[in-house]
């Protein structure tokens, strides 16, 4: 069997377009894919174009001769998408051709099920009274875990009022859920790591299971030094594009918990192998997924057969309603945990009529140090 041809869809979800594939085969069998990077859908698009020549023709088993060759041209964060999106949609392919689910194909099932976190909750006003009532919500649906960025638009420091603000949000929260439910506190990156471990020690009354991305992942001294300055875990790693970049992470960065993007990293067997080391380390794996339903199908199959992952993201459950026609089985996260697909391959397809009415727009996308942002409002129309 041999990969023959390549479609690309780009899907305009309003705060981020994104970019699904379907590959095809001289069987017959028709593998999908995503590669969603934000704020890049059209360049995403033609990445996959230009990169074809590397891909079509291979046979969709022998995958680790696709990353071989595709990782001679780069290790970028464009480039690393295009290959975890080919790379997984030749993981359906393989499954759906051996009528078996994805997972089976990576070790086989550990688990079933993962324990979901709620992300895209936050819609509200940004006031502590606006959260405490959304997490409330969230939790009744049976979410035990919830992730928020109460920083607004922060960028290295905040002033003294604003960061009093976004203690006042974390602490409303906390006495919203209680003490049975996980607060997640998500920093995007934005503090310098002197200004992160005064946030850090400021959340520490509110027992946070992590602190994500206090600092850029790739400043692995910065995150150390702020891991060093707080009880809280440090999360991070999801903007990191390479197995090497996730071992200089891990093994310098004092992280308690790795993220890495499905999407992003290289797909399901490169995500394996940074899994592998996070072990070894003793690092929890908790793969971020901001991206659409086939990102969610893919690390519901991820979690399945890899142990060290303890919780999975979950967007879906608070995006636009007509996600759930864009695929024919939509991820469903049951008594706040994700369920896994028993179909084979990925277990999910993708309906080109329906995503034909949501076109590529590019007011769609969001800015995390914009005003506002957490509204998930569309941004301004470029003019000229």
């Amino acid at each position: 069997m041999r990969l023959t041809d390549l479609q690309t869809f780009i899907v305009g979800n309003p705060w981020k377009n994104w970019v699904f594939l379907k590959l095809h085969t001289d069987a017959g069998i028709c593998g999908v894919g995503e590669a969603t990077l934000h704020r890049k859908a059209r360049t995403m698009e033609a990445a996959l174009a230009e990169t074809r020549r590397y891909f079509l023709g291979l046979d969709p088993f022998a995958v680790e001769r696709l990353i071989d060759e595709m990782l001679k041209v780069g290790r970028g964060p464009v480039h690393l998408t295009a290959l975890s999106g080919v790379e997984i949609a030749c993981y359906d392919i393989a499954g759906k051709a051996l009528g078996t689910p994805v997972y089976n194909l990576l070790g086989g099932p550990y688990r079933r099920r993962i324990r979901a976190y709620a992300n895209g909750w936050y819609t509200g006003p940004q006031t502590p009274d606006g959260f405490a009532q959304k997490a409330q919500e969230v939790a009744a649906r049976g979410y035990t875990a919830l992730k928020f960025d109460p920083f607004g638009s922060a960028h290295r420091t905040m002033s003294r009022l604003a960061l009093r603000k976004a203690i006042d949000v974390v602490a409303a929260v906390r006495e919203a859920v209680g003490e049975e439910v996980d607060l997640l506190i998500e920093g995007h990156g934005r503090f310098e790591p002197g200004f992160a471990a005064k946030v850090a020690r400021l959340l520490e009354p509110f027992d946070p299971a992590w602190f994500e991305e206090p600092v850029p992942s790739d400043d692995v001294e910065g995150t150390a030094e702020v891991a060093g300055k707080t009880t809280i875990p440090i999360a991070g790693g999801e903007r990191l594009t390479s197995r090497q970049a996730f071992a200089d992470l891990i093994d310098r960065g004092r992280i308690g918990v790795v993220q890495p993007d499905l999407l992003h990293a290289g797909g399901l067997l490169e995500t394996k192998k940074i899994a592998a080391r996070a072990e070894v380390k003793g690092v929890a794996v908790a793969p971020h997924n901001a991206q659409g339903p086939v990102s969610t199908a893919v690390c519901a199959h991820f979690a399945a057969c890899t142990p060290g992952v303890t919780i999975q993201e979950v967007f879906d459950d608070f995006g636009v309603d007509w996600a759930r026609r864009i695929v024919d089985h939509y991820p469903e996260v049951r008594e706040g945990h994700l369920e896994v697909p028993d179909r084979p391959g990925l277990g999910i397809d993708l309906n080109e009529a329906e995503m034909a009415k949501h076109p590529y727009d590019e007011s769609h996308f969001l800015d995390l140090f914009g005003e506002g942002w957490e509204q998930r409002e569309r941004a301004k129309p470029i003019k000229g």
